[in-house]
């Protein structure tokens, strides 16, 4: 087997471990996804969850085919950003990893993963990235040694401004695929009087604010429903991001939009980004799935990234950062 990569994920809901080899290709990862009972995600619920499966999801890394600890090169974890309790027992595990089999460990950008698996798996070689998780909306490009922060959220991320909309109607979490759904079967009733579905729009200038549009939703769904709710609130949140990232490839002069994070598996999203990028010349792409959502492997391909720049992490530099931005972190690859 050709050395890997080894990757830990472990900033919110999901504990992840995935693997890319040296050359680039993406191992799916091993997942356990931490779901509440009731309510949204309490962090030491989340961080305890981790804790119980991490064990479990090692031995299933290491019972893979061909897997051998002496093919391991290093371990990358998720250092930030992210819910502090969860990071932390990700960023144990990596450490206990690394010591136990002698290799490297590397702490990487959580939302510079995000990135870095979409132009793997896509081949996209220099887009502007439209990152739409449940903890951030970021509308991304670099420029020089940065992934730059042309516009994001001034509130809450659209996941969990979705997931909000969800709990206020008993849709368990995730509730991002049931509202999509919703939208779609009401839509396909033939969409009238879009007048009487109007929202607040979310864009203030090259940033977005969904708390208000979050609120006017909920008061939507008590006179029209929940199916017609579901579908505005998606259109309004949906077309101010896109407008913001077709703002972002005029600005930059980029021809490329790689959609990125959980809300990117949403195929309504995925359209709008298709009709605007062919509108104005350019080209729309995303990952798999499985490398939307939080995911070891993703981690592991960033790993790679910056250990072909020669840069790990000491032991003593390996705390957890919850506040990390994208732009905080150098870019010295291709």
């Amino acid at each position: 087997m050709e050395g890997v990569i080894v990757g830990v994920e472990s900033t919110a809901h999901t504990l992840s471990i995935g693997m890319v080899s040296e050359s680039g290709e993406l191992i799916p990862s091993e997942s356990s996804v931490f779901t509440p009972e009731h309510g949204g995600i309490h962090p030491r619920e989340a961080a305890d969850h981790h804790s119980l499966v991490a064990s479990e999801l090692v031995s299933r890394v290491m019972d893979r085919e061909g897997f051998a600890p002496s093919n391991v090169k290093a371990i990358s974890f998720s250092q930030g950003p992210g819910l502090g309790p969860c990071l932390r027992v990700g960023a144990s595990l990596a450490r206990t990893l690394s010591k136990t089999w002698d290799v490297p460990l590397i702490g990487v950008n959580h939302c510079v993963a995000h990135i870095e698996v979409g132009r793997n798996q896509t081949g996209c070689d220099d887009p502007v990235l439209l990152y739409a998780s449940g903890g951030n909306t970021q509308v991304i490009a670099r420029a020089g040694s940065r992934y730059r922060v042309l516009g994001e959220t001034l509130d809450i991320g659209i996941g969990n401004m979705l997931d909000k909309f969800a709990r206020i109607h008993d849709i368990p979490f995730p509730g991002g695929p049931v509202i999509e759904r919703l939208a779609s079967e009401w839509a396909s009733g033939g969409v009238s009087a879009t007048s009487e579905l109007e929202l607040p729009y979310a864009v203030h200038g090259m940033d977005l604010a969904f708390s208000g549009i979050l609120t006017a939703a909920i008061s939507l769904s008590e006179r029209e429903g929940l199916g017609a709710s579901s579908w505005s609130l998606q259109e309004h949140s949906f077309a101010s991001c896109i407008e913001v990232s077709e703002r972002a490839l005029a600005h930059t002069g980029k021809t490329e939009l790689l959609l990125g994070g959980g809300v990117a598996c949403n195929g309504r999203l995925r359209e709008m980004a298709e009709i605007m990028c062919e509108e104005r010349g350019a080209t729309a792409h995303w990952p798999e799935k499985q490398y939307c959502i939080d995911n070891g492997t993703m981690i592991a391909e960033l790993g790679r990234r910056e250990i072909e720049m020669g840069r790990v992490t000491n032991l003593e530099d390996s705390a957890i950062n919850p506040m990390l931005r994208t732009d905080s972190s150098p870019i010295s690859w291709n």
